[in-house]
């Protein structure tokens, strides 16, 4: 376990090149100074304190950018150690985090990054592809570029892991065009140099030669990759056989004080196997081999010795394990790619019976609608259908009162006209008696 602990430490520093180390979060500078020492030792044991007393003062303060911060502390030791509870309840409060604000949901992407390297390195490529999908699905749903850099970064790593070195360059291609977006260029010449070794795998060497360049025109301002970039013209030269390229930019990379504190084992192994081979120290190189810590390496790096010792058989034996070594990660992989799919599928279930609910919710809201405007048209047509025949009541009493008082008024009028004949046939009366 100590092996592997050490041996991932250094790895992730070479192979993964985290984000320079920036106070993103914006806390106080004090603060972030002590994190930034533990951070240079991030699997170192003494971390876990350290970031138990960062979260209780972010708790005191009640800034959940402090808690954060002491949390993307804490994850790698408790990593190394298997404290797999522990992990999981740190990535899980790490995402609710990411929600708050745009500086904490960036700063959640550079976490969740390491984390991802951290399980490829430990063989868990499934878990870390899930992670790099979710991280892509929420850069996407946020427009973050600098989480689109992340996730197509560890996406890359993966597919060089399976050996699909074409996969592995269209997303590193990608990570690259998201860090010019994100304004994070510090990251191009790591990712250059990731796409250089997977141009060596494919022999094509104009194309690592070009890559090279492009990540020596970042050197000046970052002095370690220049560590990088001559690991990547040692394993170019070795593969086209140019001794004195390869010697010379061996010297210069073994005198590096950086390649000496911050290179893994395994990859110091590789060179030194590389320069022995080279020099036709053929047993110093096998015995060498013996030592790389995969089988996959060891097997590979001895069928290739064996070889050009000429001793055959052995050549085809190692040729044979590393065959068997390469059926059992195939098959390792095939069952990460169905667990992969599996959850996927649940997912698009998941995502299915959501929109039918909303869907099922929509009509039930839409029928309701049509259903109230159903209830108050009737009432308006009721309302009117009432209103009309109380007009048509109206007008028929209005009609016979007003008959009514025509046959009243004419009654007066014939009642006048009788009255009046009556006083005249009086006044005659009246006249013809005087005569």
């Amino acid at each position: 376990m100590r092996r592997f602990s050490v041996f991932l430490l250094v790895c992730l520093s070479f192979v993964c090149a985290s984000a320079q180390i920036r106070n993103r979060l914006g806390v106080g500078d004090g603060l972030y100074l002590k994190y930034a020492n533990g951070r240079i030792r991030q699997f170192d044991e003494s971390n876990i304190l350290l970031a138990d007393s960062i979260y209780r003062y972010g708790i005191q303060k009640s800034d959940s950018r402090i808690k954060m911060l002491a949390l993307s502390l804490e994850l790698p030791p408790r990593f190394i150690r298997n404290d797999s509870l522990r992990v999981k309840e740190i990535v899980s409060e790490l995402k609710t985090m990411s929600g708050y604000n745009s500086r904490m949901r960036e700063f959640y992407f550079l976490t969740m990054h390491d984390y991802c390297n951290m399980l490829i390195m430990a063989g868990r490529i499934s878990d870390a592809m899930l992670e790099a999908r979710d991280m892509s699905a929420k850069a996407a749903g946020s427009g973050s570029s600098l989480g689109q850099m992340y996730a197509h970064r560890v996406i890359g790593l993966i597919q060089s892991f399976r050996s699909n070195s074409e996969l592995a360059i269209s997303n590193f291609s990608q990570a690259a065009e998201f860090s010019i977006r994100a304004k994070e260029e510090q990251e191009l010449p790591v990712i250059y140099n990731l796409i250089a070794r997977e141009y060596i795998k494919l022999g094509r060497y104009d194309e690592v030669e070009r890559y090279c360049t492009l990540a020596e025109e970042f050197q000046d301002f970052y002095p370690s990759l220049r560590v990088k970039t001559l690991l990547t013209k040692v394993y170019l030269y070795d593969a086209q056989g140019k001794k004195d390229e390869f010697n010379k930019t061996y010297q210069e990379l073994v005198s590096n004080p950086l390649y000496r504190s911050q290179t893994d084992r395994d990859t110091k192994l590789m060179i030194e196997i590389c320069r022995l081979r080279s020099c036709g120290m053929l047993e110093e190189a096998i015995i060498k081999s013996d030592s790389l810590t995969t089988a996959k390496e060891r097997f590979g790096q001895k069928h290739i010795l064996y070889a050009i010792g000429d001793d055959y058989q052995n050549a085809y034996n190692q040729l044979n394990s590393l065959m068997e070594t390469k059926d059992s990660i195939y098959i390792a992989v095939q069952n990460e790619d169905m667990a992969i799919l599996d959850a996927e599928l649940n997912n698009a279930r998941l995502r299915l019976e959501a929109q039918r609910l909303r869907s099922q919710q929509e009509m039930s809201i839409m029928f309701g609608f049509i259903l109230l405007f159903l209830m108050v048209t009737m009432a308006i047509l009721f309302t009117q259908w009432n209103l009309d025949k109380n007009l048509d009541y109206l007008r028929e009493r209005n009609k016979s009162e007003l008959e009514a008082r025509n046959a009243y008024r004419k009654a007066i009028d014939s009642k006048e006209v009788e009255n009046e004949m009556k006083t005249r046939i009086i006044q005659n009366r009246q006249n013809i008696n005087q005569i």
